[in-house]
């Protein structure tokens, strides 16, 4: 990679463009799906786009971006990529099965705002996605507010957010609609996974929704006990809290249905093994974890009638949170198939989950800033992954990080890993001196002449603040050894 760009950093300022300029402009190729590679971390395979552009296709291409500030350098970045070592024709197949149902890859449309119609579903499919957890059916009556949608973004970047809230509820379709929507789709796509996810206030309503959700065809049911801003008594993350009622509500379901029972566990408690381990005595066959997290935000734009409240917060500033709820979950006496979601954005993220003993994972947040069409990036980068490591069976990566995790008590704490400066690419910011003295130990000096750091060994801990710090890349590692007595 060329140390001049940063591939990753201008693939960033792409606007990801619906029927992107560029690749019109572009007579032999596809920058636009090039660069979306790139995004979404799949930076060697993105070359297959643009194999076989000339430098004056490229400049097309370039010439015909409409970003708002300075066009993205196509042709340097994608000059600055080297060829694929990884063999495209030896990807292997994504199949798994999840709580005993076969799907085509583990990637799933979480319960929300991107699955509430047919119409969005089957796009979805059609794109690739293995399957679906419908937007959450209940008998209440549904109205939602206006707006119900805020987003935490970096100064300046608009339409790029890290993190997401929203106030959003259940379906607003009738109830017999949702379900011959449901009907439909298994129907005209008998291969995806269609999961309806229902909410009930009763019993009564628990068994009467999941009866429907089998007649109607489902492959499953999810049980969403876990919306954070329902506005009827009784539901959503408020029963997700109790261990007996979800207890209680799992085994009429499990009684009343012969298909797999999902509860969806909320992250708005202190221990989400309780109430899931309750779930899994209840006959529950997988786990859904989790649900947005409570949150404010205090946007003047996001306010409903000059009033606020609390609602969901999502989005990959999540990610670490859903990952530890899963560690926990993956730790229960009884093993339960999990299904992962929470800041799932490109292959990667979905990858830790699986790593955590997720063998399904749902994305929402990154699909309503992205598309559907992350789909191809998230398949891609999986299957190239799998391909350099050797491994021809997804479910073989199920759970793999698990043993690595300790108590905090039995982690080594007799040896430590001193930082490395690269000189070649350092800029001379001084950064990490800033850090270093005001937030580390003072363990780095700054030469102001040569605009170089130092490292002073026998003050620095090994903390690697400063590595991670560094804008430009420029600090790595050293080797493991034992600390000095």
């Amino acid at each position: 990679m060329n140390a001049k760009m940063n591939i990753y950093e201008e693939a960033s300022r792409c606007l990801l463009c619906q029927d992107a300029p560029c690749t019109k402009a572009c007579q032999t190729g596809d920058p636009a799906r090039a660069i979306r590679a790139i995004r979404f971390d799949n930076h060697k395979p993105a070359l297959r786009w643009v194999k076989d552009c000339s430098d004056a296709d490229l400049e097309r291409a370039e010439q015909a971006c409409i970003h708002y500030n300075w066009p993205i350098r196509i042709k340097e970045m994608l000059r600055s990529i080297s060829e694929d070592d990884v063999d495209a024709s030896h990807y292997p197949s994504l199949h798994i099965d999840f709580c005993g149902i076969p799907c085509e890859n583990p990637f799933f449309l979480a319960s929300s705002a991107v699955c509430t119609n047919y119409e969005m579903v089957a796009h979805a499919f059609d794109a690739g996605w293995a399957g679906v957890f419908y937007k959450t059916i209940c008998m209440q009556e549904i109205k939602e507010v206006s707006p119900r949608f805020d987003a935490m973004h970096n100064d300046g970047m608009h339409g790029d957010f890290y993190g997401f809230r929203n106030m959003e509820q259940l379906s607003e379709n009738p109830v017999d609609m949702d379900f011959d929507i449901l009907h439909r789709l298994k129907q005209n796509y008998p291969t995806k996974v269609v999961v309806a996810s229902i909410m009930g206030q009763t019993e009564k309503e628990w068994i009467t929704l999941a009866r429907k959700a089998e007649a109607a065809g489902c492959d499953a049911v999810e049980l969403n006990f876990s919306c954070p801003q329902m506005t009827h008594k009784g539901m959503g993350s408020d029963v997700g809290q109790s261990p007996e009622l979800v207890k209680t509500y799992t085994d009429c379901v499990k009684r009343s249905v012969s298909i797999p029972v999902i509860p969806k566990m909320t992250p708005n408690i202190t221990h989400i093994a309780e109430p899931a381990q309750a779930c899994v005595e209840a006959g529950a066959d997988a786990i859904s974890a989790i649900n947005t997290i409570k949150s404010v935000t205090m946007d003047e734009d996001a306010e409903v009638s000059g009033r606020r409240a609390v609602s969901g917060y999502s989005g990959r500033a999540v990610r670490p949170i859903a990952l530890r709820h899963i560690l926990e979950l993956s730790e229960l006496p009884k093993k339960v198939a999990l299904s992962g979601i929470g800041g799932i954005e490109a292959w990667r993220d979905a990858l830790e989950f699986i790593q955590l003993g997720c063998s399904n994972v749902q994305v929402c947040t990154a699909v309503m800033q992205y598309g559907y069409r992350i789909i191809d990036d998230l398949q891609l980068g999986l299957q190239r992954y799998m391909a350099k490591r050797g491994i021809s069976h997804l479910q073989q990566l199920v759970g793999e990080q698990l043993p690595s995790f300790l108590k905090p008590d039995n982690l080594d704490r007799t040896t430590i890993i001193y930082p490395k400066f690269n000189r070649e690419q350092c800029v001379g910011c001084g950064r990490c001196e800033v850090s270093c003295n005001d937030g580390g130990h003072q363990a780095i000096v700054f030469d102001r002449e040569t605009r170089q750091p130092r490292i002073i060994g026998t003050k620095c801990v090994g903390c690697h603040l400063c590595r991670l710090v560094c804008p430009s890349g420029a600090i790595g590692v050293t080797k493991r050894i034992p600390k000095k007595q």
